[in-house]
This record gives structure tokens, C-alpha cells and sequence, in this order.
């Protein structure tokens, strides 16, 4: 969801202009960090301004849609969380926090990542995509599953068009070679730096450029649709 790298902002531009829709997420926190590093008070105190501002009145209804799972996998120093004992927990805790301010939570399953194998779409998510779905159902919560039908559609496009989602294209295939190249000398080191003037890239099957981010946020849109009390947001 996070800007630049998510589909946040591109969802908070298929709501009308009468609707506020702030995109508070950050790219790399997990449902541990971030409210370790304090993003979540943040949102809190938005939503506490908001509460006591309707106090007494009827208020305007205000969502928050709330996506975790890519960095509370294992092995992500300071991010990852334990799938059994913390990820669930940290779900629990958000939607508590936001019902308590007045505010209505919606859980969103983490978007699938876009890395084939043998043809095959690998879904390494589906366990953290589980627990949320089981959180949502304990706790009535609406939930968008998103993970289920980005699989779907990006498994359907395959490698190479699943590609162009991304934030940039895939570097270049190096050429094939008909001439081998000698071996190295069984005492020499490999080099310690970097080619200099070596291509760099930012290329990943998990963040997304404009294109993915409007696909995305379109799927999303399409099933707020669906809950109850949000449709006319996303009837423009």
C-alpha cells in the first residue's frame, strides 16, 4: 500500500473528492514495526481527533483498511514476527484499536508476489493470508482477500507480462555465448567491489510501478464494493 512502491494512493484516487482518504502506510514495516517505530499512534491520533470531532453528532464513517504480511515472514531483522504468536495478536490488537475510536476495520490479505516457478505462481504468503483470514472471521471483521484473486489474475498472465507490473522492467537477459570463458586461477580471490560502471536495478516481483498499482487498486476497489456500508465510496 505504501506511496511510490504500493497501490494506496492509486485506491485513494478511485474515491470521489468529497471523501478524505489518507495513505499512511510505509514500505518495509511489518504488523510488528510498524507500531514499534510509532506509525500506528500516529494513525491513532488522526483517529482520536476525528472521533472527538463527531462526539455528539452523527459523524462522518471513517475506514481503515489495514494490509500486513510481506515483512512479518521470517528473515527480516527487526520486522519479521511469529506467525502463530505475534502476527495474529498484532491483527487483533489493530482492530481493537480502531473499533475503540469509532472507526470501522477492514482487513486486506497481502498481495500475492509475482516470482514463477515452472510455470507456476509461488505463493509464499498463503500462510500469513490464513491467519488473517481466520482473524477476520473471530472477530467479524470485513476482509478483502486480496491475495486470492491477485493470484488468480497474476498467474494467468504468466512470467513476462506479470513483469511489466513492476516499478521498472526486469534487467536485460545477458546475450548467449558460444565461447567459454577461461577459469580462474584456483588461488586467485574473487573480486571484493562491484564492477564499476556495472548496471544497477531496482527490479522486484513485489513492489509495483503505476501500471500494477492501477491493477491492484482496481481489484481492491472492486471488492470494497462488495462490504457492507462501502459501496458508495466506490460508485463514482
Amino acid at each position: 500500500m505504501a506511496p511510490r512502491s504500493g497501490y494506496g494512493d492509486a485506491l485513494c484516487q478511485r474515491l470521489p473528492p468529497q471523501v478524505e482518504c489518507l495513505n499512511l502506510a510505509k514500505g518495509g514495516r511489518s504488523s510488528g514495526s510498524y507500531r514499534a517505530e510509532g506509525s500506528w499512534a500516529q494513525l491513532l491520533d488522526r483517529l482520536q481527533a476525528a472521533h472527538a470531532l463527531s462526539s455528539g453528532h452523527a459523524g462522518v464513517p471513517t475506514w481503515v483498511f489495514l494490509q500486513f504480511g510481506h515483512n512479518d515472514q521470517p528473515g527480516k531483522p527487526g520486522r519479521s514476527t511469529d506467525l502463530a504468536t505475534e502476527y495474529p495478536v498484532n491483527l487483533q490488537a489493530y482492530v481493537r484499536d480502531v473499533r475503540k475510536l469509532g472507526a470501522t476495520p477492514v482487513l486486506v490479505t497481502p498481495l500475492t508476489r509475482r516470482t514463477f516457478k515452472g510455470g507456476v505462481l509461488e505463493n509464499n504468503l498463503l500462510p500469513w493470508v490464513q491467519s488473517m483470514r481466520t482473524v477476520a472471521a473471530d472477530q467479524a471483521v470485513a476482509l478483502i482477500d486480496l491475495n486470492a484473486i491477485s493470484v488468480q489474475a497474476v498467474q494467468a498472465m504468466g512470467q513476462d507480462e506479470a513483469d511489466t507490473l513492476a516499478m521498472e522492467p526486469p534487467p536485460p537477459k545477458p546475450a548467449p555465448s558460444t565461447v567459454a570463458a577461461p577459469a580462474a586461477p584456483k588461488d586467485s580471490a574473487a573480486p571484493s567491489t562491484e564492477i564499476q560502471g556495472a548496471a544497477k536495478t531496482t527490479f522486484d516481483r513485489t513492489h509495483l510501478g503505476a501500471k500494477g498499482a492501477a491493477l491492484f487498486a482496481d481489484m481492491v476497489a472492486a471488492e470494497a464494493r462488495k462490504v457492507a456500508g462501502l459501496k458508495a465510496y466506490f460508485s463514482h
